[in-house]
């Protein structure tokens, strides 16, 4: 916090601030004894009508009032990492929508519009459109829309209605360049945030050098049916299969099972990067290393590629596969969000993320 000469803390911020990372220390009321300030860091999204908005690292949006600030200033950027590469959040957006591609796309701008679509094969939504995961649609922004931000979520609406799906826009915080402002913005009209995920790197030969016995990992160039009995999201339809198979170099890994794969795994290289996806292990059969073997497997294909460098996907309730991926030498680059439109009905058939 800011200290005078004097040794009295003060308030360096004001509302030209914003958009930029702060740390604010300000008053609890009615708190318990002996805390009476408590303090906040992240990027300045708001301050309007004696309030302030700070956006968090993982997209949490704190409203602090101004009568309450007891010290204020602007802080650097987050701290270069210490471990694992070196990367932008444009770069990585770039890179992981490469791997997961829709199958049909639009731009608004620098706004990428993303859909793939399929029927709901039974149960009582039936002939509803369903898209295949929010990544494949949504709106990736990535840079400016080219008009104001209310005819651009104006558009994004008309664009998703009218192929029947809710309209979703993906946002990312906690990284130089990500989208505090936006997220906020969000959020004052109404748009929900119902999924939080991040996305973590790490360097690749580590994991390629890690023990895979005694499994035999098989690698493929398809997602044939065999690993597809093990992938969690039941009914795979042609849509998602297209987006499974999409993305530069695209490579399936699977452990054999008697009825069906006891571990399964996905990897596109692209350049420098190896993205992770799909690792899934029999539940009967977790915690023998069969995870390890499936990414150990992909990683050495991978180095043969010439990528250095891997990037994955984690939900932020997934303790194990936090665990996990924290031994192989990953680590959280950014959060991503999927806000929802507010009149928008929540997604038919739709995975998690």
């Amino acid at each position: 916090m800011e200290i005078s000469a004097a040794g009295r803390l003060e308030v360096r911020i004001t509302a030209a601030d914003v958009g930029k990372r702060v740390s604010v220390r300000s008053l609890i009321e009615h708190g318990p004894p002996g805390e009476q300030f408590t303090d906040t860091v992240g990027v300045l999204t708001s301050w309007d009508n004696g309030v302030l908005r700070i956006t968090r690292k993982n997209g949490e949006s704190v409203r602090v009032a101004e009568s309450a600030l007891a010290a204020g200033k602007v802080v650097p950027a987050a701290p270069a990492r210490r471990r694992g590469p070196a990367a932008s959040y444009e770069e990585l957006a770039r890179v992981s929508a490469r791997a997961w591609r829709p199958v049909e796309s639009g731009w608004l701008g620098e706004w990428e519009l993303r859909a793939a679509v399929g029927e709901v094969p039974r149960g009582a939504a039936a002939g509803r459109r369903a898209g295949f995961t929010r990544r494949a649609n949504s709106v990736l922004p990535l840079g400016d829309p080219g008009v104001p931000l209310d005819e651009a979520l104006t558009a994004v609406r008309r664009w998703y209605a009218a192929r029947g799906l809710p309209a979703y826009v993906q946002t990312a915080t906690g990284a130089e360049g990500t989208q505090e402002r936006l997220c906020a913005e969000l959020e004052r009209r109404g748009w929900v945030r119902e999924v939080t995920a991040e996305l973590w790197v790490g360097p690749l030969a580590p994991v390629a050098d890690l023990a895979g016995d005694p499994w035999e990992v098989a690698l493929s160039r398809e997602a044939d049916a065999a690993w597809l009995a093990r992938y969690r999201r039941k009914g795979v339809s042609e849509v998602a299969l297209r987006v499974l198979g999409s993305g530069p170099s695209v490579w399936f890994a699977a452990v054999p099972g008697p009825d069906a794969p006891a571990a399964i795994g996905r990897c596109v290289v692209d350049g420098r990067w190896a993205g992770f996806a799909a690792v899934e292990v029999d539940p009967a059969r977790r915690r023998r290393g069969l995870a390890t073997a499936v990414m150990a497997a992909l990683a050495r294909r991978a180095l043969d590629e010439g990528a250095s460098v891997a990037w994955l996907q984690v939900e932020e309730d997934n303790a194990a596969a936090r665990a996990l991926y924290g031994r192989m030498g990953f680590a959280a680059h950014h959060a991503y969000h999927h806000y929802r439109a507010p009149e928008s009905p929540a997604p038919a058939g739709d995975g998690p993320r």
